[in-house]
C-alpha cells in the first residue's frame, strides 16, 4: 500500500512542571529533507531525534517543531545583576530619572536577563521521545489516509490507459489496411510500371516498419505490473515512477508508428491519463 509524502502529526506530553509539544509536517522531496525547530538548551539531542525521523519518514520535507512550556513556579532565569548596575551607572550620567525608572530601561538592555543552562534529565528527555514518536503515528496515519486516495486515483488512471490499449487494439487492422491501401494508391500514382514482387516486398517491409505489435504487449505488461506494485505490501514510490517512464515510452512509440489519425487520437488521451499520474507520483513515499 503506498503512502503520501504529505502529512501532519501532533503530540503533547505533560510533566508535573513542562508541557512538551512535538509537531511535524510534510511534503514531497526527493529525500529526507528535515528543518527542526527546537530550544537552544535541547540542540545537544538534536542528531538523537532527526535519526528518529528520518528512520520513520524516510523522504519528504519535514519540519519538527519542540515546544516546551513550563507550567510550574520554577524559572532558569535570572537578573543579571552586575550588568543592569552598569547600566543603570551610565544611564544616570547622561539622563535624570529616578532608580525605578532607571532599572525599568537598563533591564531592556541586552544580557540583562541571564538564563542558567539546564541539562536535560532522563524523564524529560523520555517524554520528549515519547511525544516524538505519538507526533510519528499520527502524521504516519494521515499519510497512509492520502496514499489510500493518491491509490484509488492511479487504480482509475490505469484501467482507464487499459481500456485506451483495447481500443488501439481494435483499430489496429484497420489502421494496417489503411496504411497498405496508402502505399499502394502511392505506387498507381506513380504511373509506372512496378515489379510486383519487389513491391510487395518493400510493402511488408514498410507495414513490419509500422508494426506496433511488440509495444501492445509491453504496454499491457507494464500497466499489470503497475498494478500489482501499486498492490504491494510497502510504499513503491521511485519504482511506480520508473514504471510510468516505461509505460509512457511505450505510448511514445505507438504514436510515432501509428500513422493513422484514430489512433493518434487514442494516443493523446493515454499521454493526457499518464501525465495525471505523474504528477501524483511526485507525492508517493
Amino acid at each position: 500500500m503506498i503512502q503520501s509524502m504529505t502529512g501532519f502529526g501532533k503530540c503533547v506530553v505533560q510533566l508535573p512542571n513542562k508541557k512538551i509539544t512535538v509537531e511535524l509536517k510534510s511534503l514531497n522531496s526527493k529525500s529526507i529533507d528535515l528543518n527542526a525547530r527546537m530550544p537552544s538548551s535541547y540542540r545537544e539531542k538534536e542528531l538523537e531525534l532527526r535519526k528518529i525521523i528520518a528512520n520513520s519518514l524516510q523522504r519528504g520535507k519535514v519540519d519538527f517543531s519542540l515546544y516546551v512550556e513550563l507550567t510550574g513556579d520554577e524559572t532558569t532565569s535570572q537578573v543579571n545583576e552586575v550588568a543592569v548596575k552598569q547600566y543603570m551607572a551610565q544611564l544616570k550620567k547622561i539622563a535624570t530619572g529616578d532608580d525605578l525608572r532607571l532599572l525599568e530601561m537598563a533591564l531592556r538592555f541586552p544580557d540583562a536577563m541571564k538564563t542558567a543552562k539546564e541539562d536535560i534529565d532522563e524523564e524529560e528527555y523520555e517524554a520528549i521521545t515519547l511525544a516524538l514518536q505519538g507526533a510519528l503515528v499520527e502524521i504516519n496515519e494521515f499519510r497512509s489516509e492520502e496514499g489510500s486516495v493518491l491509490e484509488q486515483d492511479f487504480l482509475d488512471r490505469i484501467a482507464s490507459l487499459n481500456k485506451l490499449l483495447e481500443e488501439v487494439i481494435k483499430i489496429d487492422p484497420d489502421r494496417q489496411s489503411t496504411i497498405r491501401e496508402r502505399l499502394e494508391k502511392a505506387v498507381q500514382d506513380l504511373k509506372t510500371d512496378v515489379d510486383a514482387n519487389r513491391f510487395e516486398q518493400e510493402l511488408i517491409y514498410y507495414l513490419e516498419k509500422y508494426d506496433i505489435t511488440e509495444e501492445k504487449v509491453r504496454l499491457a505488461n507494464h500497466l499489470d505490473y503497475f498494478g500489482k506494485t501499486l498492490k504491494s505490501d510497502d510504499s513503491n514510490g521511485k519504482k511506480l515512477g520508473f514504471i510510468s517512464q516505461e509505460i509512457g515510452r511505450e505510448i511514445n512509440t505507438i504514436g510515432s508508428k501509428a500513422n493513422y489519425a484514430p489512433m493518434q487520437q487514442i494516443v493523446v488521451q493515454m499521454k493526457d491519463e499518464l501525465e495525471k499520474i505523474k504528477e501524483q507520483m511526485l507525492n508517493v513515499l
